[in-house]
């Protein structure tokens, strides 16, 4: 039997590609890269560039053509992809379309669609600048500030977003980013599913890398082509380069060749440094004597006609070809060559229908066959695939583009021949996409309404366009006025709709439409971001009350979001003057109200809004937060509550709910919310409260795992961090501690209660510097903070600093009716600077108001002592019997209790008790801070008792010794 012959197919594609006019250097050095041993390629990565037309995709098309007749496995990418994984989507598809398949990747990328799906709510808590409750919000980490340097954080180029994006502020982005990471990780069930969707590159991109080696593994070639990359590049370089030449996303196949081509040189901060791999390929206007070959192939030859042709083309080679598509016979058949090359185009087509199709179906941005029939003639219903045929059109599975220089030609000459056919085929268009958007919405809403929908969102963006090209004056103020529903819907929406603007009005050719796309354009791009858009729609869009209401909402929103409160409360006021019924004006006032410390006037506005909408669960949510955080418990579990039956699945009611439950010291319905909030979705913030319970109950081993797993969900989260270590130190852990302390501090650096704990730490391990500085700290951030004034004052004692202590410990009465505690401290540090009378009016007092302090008992007996009275000894007597075992002065600090212990029978001058107490003291493993207290308290005795010096030393030399030795 015969060997089997070429298929029709193959010869096509055979003649084709021998009638391939000009570029052939590039054609032949590109066969010759197919002929290398891939270990051997000295040429794996060409760029292709030039200006429109000249020819690129062209160009392309015919290199994918031979690396196929190699039996190359290729795809090709062009602007139709709108992120990274949308990216490597299409290659997966064009793959699977030659009998390829990337099946791992395909199913990881469907699990990534479908956790993103369930993550769009806390994207979009994130995008309305839904905080973490106060006081338990983190400030920018600087992981996410290089992140969002990189262009890989914030609502820049997260997957999704587009090529439309424009540099923005690392700083503002990292503070959103963290909000935004923190919430949606509580959307999600696992870390993975949380890394997936916040990290979708670094997740995805290794198993595209995997799956193309097992491709590369079976085929001689694979041919990666990206074609407009002077739009994508943008979007692709960072990754692209990443995948060619580092490790960051694992190995590429070495029999990968990469095809790319766009208008402008590669940028150089992305590729300087590789710029030796890549092989140039720039591309000019044809040369006379091609342009002459591409005529003579298509029949045209008469010497007159060509020369009408070189000049009307000007060898540009899209238009060589659209000219040379007719094959005119006589410069008469051209008519007069001052008209355009489109012009000439229409001139030639005979058929009547052919020529009012490739007409129409210039005003679609993009064409389906959907849209085309919408577009044409019922009597060239039927030309789809012609149309698709022709040289200026690229066609994408179905989904064509012109060549823009041609579609712009073609634009302006209708625009000039027929103004009222302009306006009632975009006026067709429009209702066309309208239609599919009703279709649409003949299903039920979606929860999160239809601009969450891709598809809706569509044709939305094309129904205004060209209602915005069919009559300008009319539709802008609706289309000024649908750029705050689509900034409602995310910051890439505001952009597309945007440059919906911009290309409306340059295709209308109306001067409004034009300069509002200018203005919105720049005000993007520029240091006001969003805001200065809604700045602009406020002043200039002309928008009724209600519209103006939304624009100084949305400007709020931006301005909470950076954190500018006072902006924020201001847009908002505005915003519940022109609009009372705004619902998200009192919302978003209420919560910058709740960010600011100012509940009672948050709770007001979330009041108004729940009257407004009683199904408003955020604000009934953000009133029960604001309740706790007052203190105002009831109140709060009566809205969380609530909250809960309105939405039984609604996991940050039942963590706030949980949090009040645990500041009741109901730790058992406390763990029950957080456990409910945990099971909806991973919380860092629930699993951190969680820990709190097993804290505040000293189950110590308990909270650790629950640190660790909010840890593992949000790695940055310094709160978890700053409780843990207080685990650690409950644990007797001290050095974890200092470092988890350490490091929730620089994550937080303002947080109060992570720098108290710090500094009791420190002050454990006698780095009383340090101790001090952290107190300081706390008092300066917080004036009336008791605990951090009790601590600086025993710390200042213990650093000789009595007069800083006196008055930190005064400062404690002034705050508080004093207690035995704080009126033993300021007695001592009076005994230590010599002012008996005084230490002994405290002291005094002390021992009234706390009977059965030991402590109290042993500081009277030294000033009585010092004061040469005999009531000394009943106060040495009393420390003893209140310390012998089973007595009512023992606490839960044993080593405190020996040490009042030893210095008792120090100022008894007993010293073999005072030796067997020491040994005793030491044996319960005291830190360093405690040692240097005893140390410290015994010396001070020295002027009560010098004729003991001797023995005190003594003392003192022992503890030293023996604790140096179990170190």
């Amino acid at each position: 039997m015969a060997g089997r012959g070429p298929t029709r197919q193959e010869l096509i594609r055979r003649r084709r590609s021998t009638g391939f006019i000009g570029r052939e250097g590039e054609v032949s050095a590109f066969r010759e890269a197919l002929k290398q041993l891939p270990e051997e390629a000295a040429q794996f990565l060409f760029h292709v560039r030039g200006p429109a037309g000249v020819g690129k995709s062209t160009l392309v098309r015919q290199l994918e053509a031979i690396a196929r007749e190699g039996r190359a496995v290729t795809a090709c990418v062009d602007e139709a992809v709108a992120d990274i994984v949308e990216t490597m989507e299409v290659i997966s598809y064009q793959f699977a379309q030659q009998g390829t398949a990337l099946k791992g990747f395909d199913k990881l990328v469907a699990t990534y669609r479908q956790r993103r799906h369930e993550a769009d709510a806390g994207m979009a808590v994130a995008a309305t600048g839904m905080e973490l409750p106060v006081g338990e919000v983190r400030p920018p980490s600087p992981s996410s500030v290089i992140a969002s340097q990189l262009g890989l954080a914030g609502l820049g180029l997260i997957p999704g977003a587009g090529v439309f994006t424009s540099a923005v502020d690392p700083n503002q982005v990292a503070a959103g980013a963290d909000r935004m990471k923190a919430l949606i990780s509580t959307r999600l069930r696992n870390h993975g599913d949380v890394e997936l969707v916040l990290s979708p590159l670094d997740a995805l991109t290794p198993v595209f890398l995997e799956e193309l080696s097992e491709v590369a593994r079976r085929k001689p070639w694979i041919v990666l082509f990206f074609d407009t990359y002077e739009r994508t590049g943008q979007l692709l370089d960072a990754w692209l380069r990443d995948v060619l030449v580092s490790d960051r996303y694992g190995g590429l196949p070495s029999n990968v060749l990469v095809v790319m081509a766009g208008q402008s040189r590669l940028t150089a901060a992305c590729w300087q440094d590789w710029m030796d791999l890549v092989t140039d390929w720039p591309l000019e206007a044809f040369t006379e004597a091609e342009a002459r070959q591409l005529l003579t192939g298509k029949g045209v030859t008469d010497e007159r006609v060509v020369e009408v042709i070189l000049q009307l083309s000007k060898c540009l080679p899209v238009l060589v070809s659209i000219l040379a598509e007719a094959q005119p016979g006589s410069v008469e058949e051209i008519g007069d060559p001052s008209g355009t090359a489109v012009e000439r185009f229409l001139k030639w087509e005979t058929d009547p229908a052919r020529r009012a199709a490739a007409l129409a179906c210039a005003f679609p941005q993009e064409l389906d066959e959907d849209v085309y029939r919408a577009a044409v003639e019922e009597d060239a219903t039927e030309l789809f695939d012609w149309l698709r045929s022709m040289p200026f059109v690229t066609d994408r599975s179905g989904h064509c583009r012109y060549h823009e220089l041609v579609r712009d030609a073609m634009l302006r000459l209708q625009r000039r021949q027929s103004p009222a056919r302009w306006e009632q085929l975009h006026t067709r268009l429009a209702d066309a996409f309208g239609q599919r958007r009703g279709r649409l919405e003949e299903a039920a809403v979606p929860s999160r309404g239809w601009w969450a929908d891709e598809a809706w969102r569509g044709y939305r963006l094309q129904e205004t366009y060209h209602r915005l090209c069919a009559d300008p004056r009319t539709a802008l103020p609706a289309a000024l006025r649908e750029l705050l529903d689509a900034y409602c819907h995310g910051v890439t929406s505001l952009r597309r709709w945007i440059q919906t603007l911009v290309r409306s009005g340059r295709d209308a050719g109306s001067d409004a439409v034009s300069q509002w796309g200018a203005d919105l354009q720049a005000a993007m791009d520029g240091p006001g971001g969003s805001g200065a858009v809604f700045t602009l729609l406020v002043s200039r869009a002309g928008l009724d009350a209600v519209g103006r209401a939304l624009a100084f909402a949305c400007r709020g929103l931006d301005h909470r979001t950076a954190e500018r409160y006072a902006q924020a409360l201001a847009d908002y006021s505005r915003a519940t003057e022109l609009d009372p019924h705004l619902v998200r004006a009192y919302f978003g006032r209420g919560r910058t109200y709740a960010l600011t410390n100012r509940h009672d006037e948050a709770i007001t506005d979330f009041d108004r809004a729940i009257d407004l909408d009683p199904s408003h669960v955020r604000s009934v949510v953000s009133r029960g937060a604001s309740y706790r955080l007052t203190e105002r418990y009831e109140e709060a579990l009566a809205d969380f509550d609530h909250a809960i039956e309105m939405a039984p699945d609604y996991a940050w009611a039942f963590t706030n709910r949980g949090v009040v439950h645990r500041m009741e010291e109901r730790f058992e319905e406390a763990l029950a919310d957080f456990d409910r909030a945990v099971e909806l979705r991973e919380d860092p913030w629930a699993l951190v409260n969680r820990g709190l319970v097993f804290n505040a109950k000293r189950r110590f081993e308990e909270a650790l795992p629950e640190f660790a797993r909010a840890l593992a969900v949000s790695p940055d989260y310094g709160w978890a961090f700053i409780n843990r270590g207080t685990s650690y130190w409950g644990l007797g852990r001290h050095n974890e501690a200092l470092a988890d302390l350490d490091r929730g501090i620089e994550l937080s650096p303002d947080h109060v209660w992570g720098i108290l704990q710090r500094g009791r730490v420190r002050a454990c391990l006698d780095q009383l510097v340090g101790a001090h500085a952290d107190f300081s700290r706390v008092i300066e951030l917080k004036p009336a903070a008791i605990l951090a004034l009790c601590s600086r004052g025993q710390v200042s004692s213990l650093m000789g600093l009595h007069a800083a202590a006196v008055d930190d410990f005064s400062r404690v009465m002034g705050l508080r009716p004093p207690d035995e505690w704080t009126l033993t401290a300021r007695g001592k540090a009076y005994r230590l600077m010599g002012r008996y009378e005084e230490a002994l009016v405290d002291l005094t007092r002390a021992v009234a108001a706390g009977p059965f302090s030991a402590h109290a008992h042993y500081e009277t007996a030294v000033v009585l002592h010092a004061l040469g009275r005999s009531e000394r000894d009943h106060h040495l007597a009393r420390v003893v019997e209140l310390l012998a075992p089973g007595g009512t002065g023992i606490t839960s600090d044993p080593a405190g209790d020996t040490g009042n212990l030893v210095l008792a029978h120090t100022l008894s001058l007993r010293w073999n008790e005072a030796d067997a107490l020491v040994a005793m003291f030491l044996d319960d493993s005291p830190q360093r801070g405690r040692v240097r207290e005893l140390v410290l308290a015994l010396r001070g005795l020295l002027p009560i008792i010098p004729s003991a010096e001797p023995n005190i030393l003594g003392l003192c030399r022992t503890i030293e010794e023996r604790f140096a030795m179990h170190q």
